[in-house]
């Protein structure tokens, strides 16, 4: 292997970072692994270059935008070409504004209205607004181990009888309004509403949970909350920053469940590797937000013309040449020869993922047997041996070999030119230009680094 992560080059970039931007870089996720962050000079189809000329297999894809890989295709390319050269931003409505949203409503049943705003943490702060607002209750429910950004309503950690602010700056009152629960405990969910129904505005949750390992739901999990919800009538809300238009393809990782939410937070993917949120939903609700309602939300970049040609133009590629087919098949490749080599190595491991999503979690517990597990990665399967110990809830993921997996594990993978996400919890990604041979490439380095350490 040719690459030199970690050079004297790179860690003098990094102490020039150090004294300009606050911790060297701009998300603190970015500051690992140790001793410095990966400088990348640029993107190459599915690899990254780094500032030291070392190429790595990405499977980071800017954290799950890039589904098209590094490379814009040529017609995405020239339609965000040609929108930059007509003017950068306008401050007023434009047609490509209509043409994205109306995309978004063909394709998710559960979607009348949008409203674009410019990260996942605005549209998940604005989404926790409206549902205050239109419910006139102040409660909302979250996931223990969900993530859905920087913002004072869910920087909250505890559970339904303790819970206090996860931030310095965050005042406790936010944690008074903020329930988390694990995920897919039926029966915490059921007696936080029989504690606090009347006072719970929404339901918010991740189909998959994707920032904290990749954990998918138990049979029935989100058939519950969509009851419950109905019941007591909160609302149900899907944030789908991650696996909107990756999980379930056009219709999402909603469509993939069968489940309709009443709103769902976008970003990532919907706005083609620029800055971009979404919330979309019932119009009955939506009209809930201004100028049509007393819900304030407003922004200068909200509705971007370049962001949303972008989105557009990534969205109808990915409709027109049947991508999802095509990163799918990967995941399950990936996914399938994983299981295959820890079986071998390292039994006590979790293969995760669905789709285009894949992680390898450190899990402690061997099953009794290897025998008739699920094939491709976990998928909660009852019947499954190891169904008792594959995580299912953030905290499952927290109690695994996290630090092993940071600090040998990554660096390991890193000498063989495979580039993931630089600690256990966030998912990793398939690109529409990677291939069988990356796929088998990969698998290869998982081996030799697995063989190695167990």
């Amino acid at each position: 292997m040719t690459n030199s992560y970690g050079s004297d080059s790179m860690s003098q970039l990094y102490d020039r970072a150090l004294e300009s931007l606050v911790g060297g870089v701009n998300s603190p996720v970015r500051a690992d692994p140790r001793p410095t962050p990966a400088f990348i000079d640029h993107g190459d189809g599915a690899h990254v270059v780094d500032t030291d000329g070392n190429r790595y297999l990405d499977y980071i894809m800017g954290y799950g935008p890039l589904l098209l890989g590094h490379d814009m295709p040529e017609p995405v390319r020239k339609a965000v070409t040609e929108t930059i050269t007509d003017g950068p931003m306008y401050g007023v409505p434009t047609e490509v504004e209509v043409e994205l949203a109306e995309f978004v409503i063909d394709h998710v049943d559960s979607v009348d209205r949008l409203r674009f705003v410019n990260s996942g943490t605005e549209a998940t702060a604005a989404v926790a607004r409206l549902a205050r607002g239109y419910t006139g209750r102040d409660k909302i429910v979250v996931m223990q181990g969900g993530y859905h950004g920087g913002h004072e309503s869910f920087l909250v950690d505890g559970d339904v009888d303790e819970r206090e602010p996860s931030s310095a700056g965050v005042p406790p009152a936010f944690a008074k309004e903020t329930v988390p629960v694990p995920f897919n405990d039926e029966d915490a969910i059921r007696d936080v509403f029989k504690r606090h129904g009347s006072e719970i505005a929404a339901v918010l949750t991740e189909p998959v949970l994707g920032n904290h390992g990749i954990v998918l739901p138990v049979e029935g999990y989100h058939e519950t909350l969509r009851d419950l919800c109905d019941n007591y009538g909160s609302l149900l809300i899907f944030d789908e920053v991650i696996t909107g238009f990756r999980v379930g393809g056009l219709q999402c990782a909603q469509g993939k469940y069968d489940i309709d939410p009443d709103l769902t937070t976008f970003a990532k993917v919907i706005g083609g590797g620029f800055p971009v949120g979404a919330i979309g939903g019932r119009a009955e609700i939506m009209q809930a937000f201004t100028p049509t309602g007393d819900v304030f939300e407003s922004g200068t970049f909200n509705g971007h013309p370049v962001t949303m040609v972008a989105g557009l133009e990534t969205l109808r590629f990915a409709k027109d040449h049947d991508i999802y087919m095509h990163v799918n098949d990967l995941g399950e490749r990936l996914r399938a020869g994983l299981q295959d080599i820890v079986e071998e190595h390292a039994p006590e491991y979790t293969v995760a993922g669905t789709d285009s999503m894949f992680k390898l979690l450190f899990t402690r517990d061997e099953p009794e047997t290897m025998a008739d597990h699920c094939s491709a990665g976990c998928t909660q399967r009852p019947d499954c041996p190891r169904f008792e110990l594959c995580p299912k809830t953030g905290a499952d993921v927290a109690a695994g070999k996290t630090d092993q997996w940071k600090r040998i594990f990554w660096p390991a993978m890193v000498d063989q030119d495979v580039l993931l996400t630089p600690n256990q919890f966030e998912s990793q990604f398939v690109s529409y230009v990677h291939t069988k041979d990356d796929i088998d490439r990969t698998l290869e380095a998982y081996q030799t680094v697995l063989s190695r350490s167990n």
